[in-house]
């Protein structure tokens, strides 16, 4: 067996200390698996005071010097479990420079500035993985790089928070409201006492960025991402869903298409949306996650899992080192980073999706053709109507009757237009509720 192989561990909360606990007690297997035992050289903490439990390592290895344990001489692969934009990024980038590879779970770096640290990779001819940046231990950025890479991916959406899937599946199951949900959530440890990332779709949106890079060989940053999280979404729209057979989720989507100019392009888009009953994401609850991802070869393929959690991140974080640690033996280095299709990012206007519309409105003739013709100006087809009295419809507003349409499949823009415009009709008392449909045409 080789000489040992030596782990800068930069981070030691819920996952570092996970990471650090499985090393230990999976020491020989992963010895094993890989040609040589694996030793740390050091985990860098912000704090050498704090109680850390009954973790299996010596006091002494614990440092607040990050920068000088990435820079050691001594360590053959740092793994970053830390989070944030900087310090971790000038720590990758060092390390990788340097020709240490490097293991990360920093979606939220990766997604801001993956390509200082693909640059950074390739200079240093050093190995980047980082499986457990997107959707915990389901094994799904691997394949979309390795396995699928003879194959052309068209479409890629899931459920990659657990947090606001639990709140969702909570309001469907129970009928509450997003507030009750989100402080259920709370209370099981499924949301952090600030929910902000996870509830307006800011941690989805850099998973959608990390996703859409891959599967369509381009460069897509969060920025790049359109944005909307959960917390509009009531119990009356749960109801209205319910209504048409569908449920509600947190949906990133990754489609390849052609832009306004007819060429090829990207979009990639954070946002609810109700989704069939018969979709495979439907059935995805509590705080699991899921990807279903199409592809023209191998057609549609679905990954599930536990998309969060100190062990099942440290799972996939452990997988990847065991990944490169093999490559350092051997003297190879994975594929690098396959950016050849450089797409344009179409801006969310120019998105293919469907609207459900709840209108509250008066209840006398002409409504309805009114309604009809404000979606007919925007070229809008309209592929269902349903009119109730007031009351009898979840959506109601104490309006004479509610109108529930649902659009056939039109340019988000448009139909962000045709809304727009229903709201200066006489006959609308207000627009109630609007979601995007997937998944149904």
């Amino acid at each position: 067996m080789s000489s040992p192989l030596r782990l800068a561990i930069l981070g030691c909360g819920t996952v570092g200390s996970e990471v650090v606990r499985l090393l230990h007690e999976q020491s020989a297997d992963l010895a094993a698996r890989i040609g040589a035992p694996l030793e740390i050289a050091g985990i860098a903490v912000r704090r050498l005071g704090r109680d850390r439990g009954d973790l299996p390592v010596a006091p002494e290895l614990f440092t607040t010097d990050a920068v000088g344990l990435v820079k050691s001489d001594d360590v053959d692969v740092v793994v970053e479990v830390v989070g944030g934009i900087e310090p971790a990024r000038s720590w990758l980038v060092d390390a990788l420079r340097a020709g240490k590879s490097v293991v990360t779970a920093n979606k939220a770096l990766l997604a801001e500035d993956g390509a200082s640290l693909h640059d950074a990779a390739a200079d240093g001819g050093a190995d980047l993985y980082y499986e457990a940046a997107v959707a915990g231990a389901i094994p799904l950025l691997r394949p979309l790089r390795e396995s699928l890479h003879g194959d052309r991916i068209n479409r890629v959406t899931g459920i990659v928070n657990g947090t606001t899937n639990f709140i969702l599946s909570a309001m469907d199951a129970t009928g509450a409201g997003f507030a009750e949900a989100l402080e259920e959530a709370t209370e099981l440890g499924y949301a952090e006492a600030d929910p902000t990332a996870d509830v307006e779709g800011f941690d989805a949106a850099a998973k959608a960025a990390i996703l859409a890079s891959l599967a369509f060989h381009t460069r897509v940053g969060a920025a790049d991402v359109h944005r909307e999280g959960i917390t509009e979404v009531t119990a009356a729209d749960m109801a209205s869903a319910k209504a048409m057979g569908c449920t509600i989720k947190l949906l990133c989507i990754a489609a390849r298409g052609t832009d306004a100019a007819g060429r090829e392009s990207v979009s990639v888009r954070v946002h609810p949306a109700m989704i069939p009953l018969s979709h495979p994401l439907a059935s995805v609850g509590d705080a699991y996650n899921a990807v279903f991802v199409e592809a023209e070869a191998a057609g549609p393929l679905m990954f599930y899992g536990r998309g969060a959690g100190g062990a099942a991140t440290a799972s996939a974080v452990l997988g990847d080192v065991v990944a490169v640690c093999r490559n350092r033996l051997a003297g190879v280095r994975a594929p690098s980073e396959s950016a050849y299709a450089d797409l344009a990012v179409r801006p969310m206007g120019e998105a293919l999706t469907r609207y459900h519309v709840s209108l509250d409105v008066a209840d006398k003739p002409g409504v309805l053709a009114a309604v009809a013709g404000v979606f007919a100006r925007h070229d809008v087809s309209i592929a269902t109507v349903r009119q109730a009295p007031a009351g009898t419809e979840p959506a109601g507003r104490g309006a004479d009757a509610v109108l529930v349409i649902v659009t056939h499949t039109a340019p988000d823009a448009a139909l962000a237009a045709t809304v727009e415009d229903l709201r200066g009709l006489d006959a609308v008392r207000s627009i109630a509720s609007v979601l995007r449909v997937e998944g149904g045409e």
